[in-house]
């Protein structure tokens, strides 16, 4: 077993035979040859229609980096060419399109170009920077929508897949690679499960569509690993989870996520990616509705109503079916007994505020 020393780095992007002669029968001493005679077959790969298909609902994002500064006016126009660029996928023909979060972010002035040679301002932006996603607007009409998967958990592993995208370049916008489908429900470096593939994505290819053989989008890109030794490890997240935000987006203007009100720590098979029923530990107990329903520091948690959590992302999957203020069973271990604690859970954004203020105490947390 080697070891590898070189440090891995996450990019953010963004036979058939037919046998038609020779069969030999022998009857006693004699052989009879029999030819059969079989018409040619011609099989039509689907991934140059789908493309096309695909193609139109497909955008390049384009803008100048910000470099930090205040609001990048002097650091943009001092240099002309100190732009960055991503893809998107129209998800609403009034112009609304989904992308990553950290594409549209710290761009100045960006600009979107249809697949047509159309170019548009952005006129609206919701981003989720926990889920990678963001929405942006533009006015346009009667723009071709992008057909997604209702749940990428349909896919197989080994399935022929479609990136489209703008990598390295801008100029190679609407690039198509195709691979397959490594692997599902991958937790890693990410707040919700992601799928896997080998399917080639490349700087700039970060908010593209990876598209299935039903010409449905099963999955927005969202990364690569990149280092010596390493290839083709791309991953994209869900389409179900890609709806559930953008929803919440449209609806909200942000995700309005359950919480625990809990700090938690993952036990060391749960980091390290093996299978393991070990629970999580609670660290900081955050909020008034989780001391009142007798949650202490260092109790373990095992499962949020029958359903069992080993970690953080296990929860988070799970608090797409919940909202704030709802009652949650909880089953934990305390002092060494094994109970069932009624919590109430709390706002995302409470436990945020909660956090600031204690940071701003001088409180670790």
């Amino acid at each position: 077993m080697s070891r590898m020393g070189k440090r891995i780095v996450v990019v953010l992007l963004c036979s058939l035979m037919l046998t038609s002669g020779a069969t030999a029968v022998e009857a006693k001493s004699k052989v009879t040859t029999t030819t059969v005679k079989s018409k040619d077959i011609t099989i039509i790969d689907p991934v140059p229609q789908i493309v096309k298909d695909i193609s139109p609902s497909v955008v390049g994002i384009i803008g100048k980096v910000t470099n930090g500064s205040q609001n990048g006016s002097q650091n943009d126009s001092a240099d002309r060419y100190n732009l960055a660029h991503g893809t998107g996928v129209i998800m609403k023909s009034n112009g609304w399109i989904v992308t990553n979060a950290h594409v549209i972010e710290g761009l100045s002035n960006p600009v979107v170009v249809t697949s047509d040679g159309e170019t548009y301002r952005i006129t609206d932006t919701r981003v989720d920077v926990v889920s990678d996603i963001a929405l942006i607007k533009i006015n346009a009409k009667s723009l071709k929508v992008a057909k997604f998967a209702k749940s990428a958990q349909d896919t197989q592993v080994g399935e022929k897949v479609i990136a489209i995208g703008t990598p390295i370049s801008f100029s190679l916008r609407n690039s198509a690679t195709v691979g397959i489908v490594s692997g599902l429900n991958r937790a890693i470096n990410a707040s919700y499960r992601l799928l896997q593939t080998d399917t080639a994505i490349n700087p700039g290819n970060s908010g593209g569509p990876l598209v299935n053989m039903k010409g449905e989008v099963i999955g927005i890109n969202s990364m690569k690993f990149a280092a010596v030794g390493v290839e083709n490890m791309g991953f994209s997240i869900p389409s179900e989870t890609v709806q559930y935000i953008t929803s919440q987006l449209l609806k909200h203007g942000e995700v309005k996520r359950a919480s625990l009100g809990l700090e938690l720590k993952e036990s060391f098979s749960a980091i390290v990616g093996m299978p393991t029923d070990d629970p999580l530990t609670i660290t900081k107990v955050l909020l008034p509705q989780a001391i009142k329903a007798g949650i202490q520091e260092g109790d373990y948690l095992y499962s949020i109503d029958g359903v069992t959590v080993t970690s953080v992302v296990d929860i988070n999957e799970l608090f797409k079916k919940y909202v704030s203020g709802q009652t949650v069973k909880l089953l934990m271990q305390s002092d060494g007994d094994i109970v069932i604690r009624k919590l109430v859970l709390s706002s995302r954004d409470l436990i945020l505020d909660e956090v600031e203020e204690v940071v701003t105490a001088g409180v670790e947390i």
